[in-house]
């Protein structure tokens, strides 16, 4: 398993597809702070995006996707010199029981339509995939990357256009999949980025992340690491910890214990099991690493871990 699939299926992703936007005329609404990551593809028309306290509203056009990573409230609009309406109280009152929202603004401006929604992950790793993307990726339909994309966008546009059979399963894979292919348009695209998600485009250092999370439990050395991607081990050494801000062997371990955690949290495997699979000799060894770097032991993380999710409940449906 490539290092952004074994992450993104570490991230227990919670798609949700949320509803499609249908507008006329003249509109302006804000949005409050979310979790995680928000999504967006244009299905017709032109329409205005921004942060709160940017500069600049990023222009959406037919085929285009954008991507909001930093939690913080936005606005979307036709014209963004209105006064900015409530978003989710103006919404609420007009959404149909299919989930689309359709909204009649002043004057006769062209229509638009696009479909949003979100992600939300568990927060054991969630960082390591969000801190180093930018506030607002946006991708024009023109974009090297993008063809995929477009045969993505066709499917929301019919998917969100009304419920169909099998609706929730649909639409929540069409949503995975728009957020594989954002950020595999987004690293192909865009100037590389810093940190873990830059090192994925890197062929060495990015070699070498796949292979510590295709085989977790394997005895990697930096020496091990750096004869397998053609490298001295200095020189490997110094790269990864520029790109990925840490050792090696220290993202490693790492990484093991992000394993341990959602293995005790969501499964009854064995401690010697789990102590196996990540490298370790015994459940014994496994347990002072463990408790070394959570605080408590693996027996009670778990107990903690899975009465806690017993008492959370499904989360609901927003913009």
């Amino acid at each position: 398993m490539d290092a952004l699939s074994d992450v993104l299926s570490m991230l227990r992703v919670s798609s949700i597809l949320t509803s499609r936007f249908e507008g006329r005329g003249a509109w302006s609404f804000r949005f409050p702070s979310y979790q995680h990551i928000k999504f967006g593809g244009m299905l017709e028309g032109r329409s205005f995006l921004w942060i709160e306290g940017s500069a600049e509203p990023v222009v959406l056009e037919r085929g285009d996707f954008y991507m909001l990573t930093d939690g913080q409230p936005f606005y979307s609009a036709s014209d963004p010199n209105r006064p900015a309406l409530d978003g989710p109280a103006a919404f609420q009152p007009i959404r149909s029981s299919n989930g689309v929202v359709r909204f009649q603004g002043e004057g006769d401006n062209e229509s638009v339509s696009l479909a949003s929604g979100r992600f939300t992950f568990e927060n054991d790793v969630s960082d390591l995939l969000l801190r180093h993307l930018p506030p607002l990726i946006h991708l024009r339909a023109s974009d090297v990357g993008t063809h995929a994309l477009s045969r993505v966008l066709d499917l929301l546009n019919w998917e969100t256009d009304d419920l169909h059979v099998g609706a929730d399963v649909a639409r929540s894979g069409l949503a995975a999949l728009v957020l594989v292919h954002v950020l595999r348009a987004y690293l192909a695209s865009a100037r590389q980025p810093e940190g873990w998600l830059g090192a994925l485009a890197d062929p060495k250092i990015g070699g070498a992340l796949s292979m510590m999370h295709a085989q977790p439990g394997e005895r990697w050395t930096v020496e091990s690491l750096a004869s397998a991607v053609g490298m001295s081990r200095t020189a490997f050494a110094q790269r990864f910890r520029s790109q990925v801000g840490s050792a090696p062997v220290e993202y490693l371990a790492q990484w093991r214990m992000t394993i341990a955690r959602s293995a005790l949290k969501h499964s009854d495997e064995s401690l010697t099991g789990i102590a196996s699979r990540i490298g370790y000799q015994s459940d014994t060894a496994f347990s002072i690493a463990f408790k070394r770097y959570t605080g408590v032991s693996p027996g009670r993380f778990r107990v903690n871990a899975q009465s806690a999710e017993g008492r959370v409940g499904a989360p609901a449906l927003e913009h």
